[in-house]
């Protein structure tokens, strides 16, 4: 079964995903559920982070001390309140999906290859930690940047532009105009 698809019916199939995501649940994205895991671990430790309160009226709000925590009328606290949610579960799911595929799925990496590829180790070395390092620092990089443009790296490319979302493509094209230079510059060979 080691078998790949390419990437004409791999984008195919993640493309008919998504497309199925919108029209059944709502666009996919990711980041967010981050913060209510944040939220969940913090606003344990320190409760009046994250209030329920009851108004006069007997409507329930949700609030913060945190003004990012706060945003929207404090949705952020609400969804870590009750996790059990959509993104929530997507995100589970991600970790599960990639354990299994990386299980039963697709050919095998050589053991050389297991942590550093090839094409990193021929340009910067077989450190493991400085491959770790520069994996971790890129991917803060990259998210960090799509939370400031107020959305998620797969909200914003995938979700986005599938949605015809302005932002979606000027965040794309911001990525693509960083990450070629880069890739020339770190991987010369």
């Amino acid at each position: 079964m080691n078998q790949t698809w390419g990437w004409l019916k791999s984008g195919i199939v993640l493309g008919l995903i998504f497309l199925l995501a919108v029209a059944v649940v709502k666009p996919i994205g990711v980041s967010t559920q981050y913060v209510i895991a944040d939220c969940l671990i913090f606003c344990n430790l320190k409760p009046e982070l994250a209030q329920k309160v009851v108004l006069d009226d007997g409507t329930v709000e949700y609030r913060s001390t945190n003004p990012y925590l706060n945003k929207h009328n404090g949705k952020y606290v609400k969804l870590a309140k009750g996790p059990a949610n959509y993104g929530f579960v997507f995100v589970i799911a991600m970790f599960i999906g990639g354990w299994l595929a990386a299980k039963f799925g697709g050919p095998k990496v050589p053991e050389d290859e297991t942590w550093i590829p090839r094409v990193w180790r021929e340009n910067l070395g077989s450190s493991w930690g400085k491959r770790m390092l520069g994996a971790f620092i890129s991917g803060f990089a990259i998210l960090y940047g799509a939370r400031m443009a107020g959305g998620c790296t797969s909200g914003h490319m995938m979700s986005g532009m599938m949605q015809t979302s302005l932002s979606g493509y000027l965040f794309a094209i911001g990525v693509f105009a960083i990450a070629v230079p880069v890739a020339i510059l770190v991987f010369r060979r």
